[in-house]
């Protein structure tokens, strides 16, 4: 991230960033099985600013959005809005590329003066949550707050090239002790291909639409609870934990065989669940 003088941008840290980066890693490991993806990621233009909104079924949701900035796109300044009165207590946030965006009329004005600041400048991106609360992932239709669809219009009627990218999430529980968090991307919107013709509320449906598609494809990967259809991007914790996991490792060393903490591994040996 570079640092931005006479502007609306926060004064973000590139070194900063790259070092919260390395412990969010960390801290997902110590709380997740694994992290994966499921399909591949949108290709998008050198000259195209992007921005990649996603469902927001977690508190856990910055934290893996920070982790996927700095490994699928390591080579973009990254930005994002934050209820005003968190920035305030977590001033460091700043520094990540947060900006804060107050309730009501005033936030979306603050909302789209730094965002439109923000898709004009080369080699940008923009991190954003339009359902403005948690959301359960399997709820139907999908809901954006207006905003994201106002800054799309404005982009298309100005001519500037955005990629907006919609991302799915699930936490979901299969074998392990550990959740796992599962991501996938869905089909990008383009405002130059889209035009002029759409107006902010047919914006925030088109936006929507491609959003709950994503949820959907990911809420079926879920259901079938099969690693080879994800790619792991990040190994976590495994194990039951306490007398269970003894037991196990007593058994294997018995037996002469390596110890596998993980519970779909001994699922995988043959034995019962």
């Amino acid at each position: 991230m570079r640092n931005e003088t006479h502007s609306h941008l926060p004064p973000a840290s590139p070194r900063f960033f790259r070092g919260f980066a390395r412990y969010a890693r960390w801290y997902l490991k110590r709380h997740f099985h694994a992290l994966r993806r499921h399909g591949a990621v949108p290709e998008v233009g050198e000259g195209e600013a992007l921005v990649v909104y996603f469902n927001h079924p977690s508190w856990w949701d910055p934290m893996v959005a920070v982790v996927l900035a700095s490994t699928l796109f390591p080579e973009r300044t990254h930005y994002g809005p934050i209820e005003a009165s968190a920035l305030e207590r977590y001033g460091f946030f700043r520094r990540l590329g947060f900006f804060g965006v107050e309730p009501g009329v005033a936030g979306a004005r603050r909302f789209l003066r730094v965002a439109d600041e923000l898709i004009r400048r080369q080699g940008t991106a923009m991190w954003i949550t339009p359902e403005g609360q948690f959301t359960d992932p399997r709820q139907r239709p999908v809901r954006l707050r207006p905003g994201l669809g106002r800054l799309a219009r404005r982009a298309a009627r100005a001519g500037q090239g955005v990629a907006l990218v919609p991302l799915a999430l699930e936490y979901p529980f299969w074998e392990e002790k550990y959740p796992e968090a599962l991501l996938t991307f869905g089909e990008p919107v383009r405002t130059e291909e889209v035009g002029e013709g759409l107006g902010p509320e047919g914006w925030d449906r088109l936006l929507a639409d491609r959003l709950e598609e994503a949820q959907e494809r990911l809420a079926g990967a879920a259901a079938e609870q099969d690693r080879e259809a994800f790619m792991e991007m990040l190994g976590g914790s495994a194990g039951v934990g306490g007398v269970y996991d003894l037991w196990a490792r007593a058994k294997a060393w018995a037996r002469g065989e390596r110890f596998e903490a993980e519970h779909g591994a001994v699922v995988r040996r043959g034995e019962k669940r």
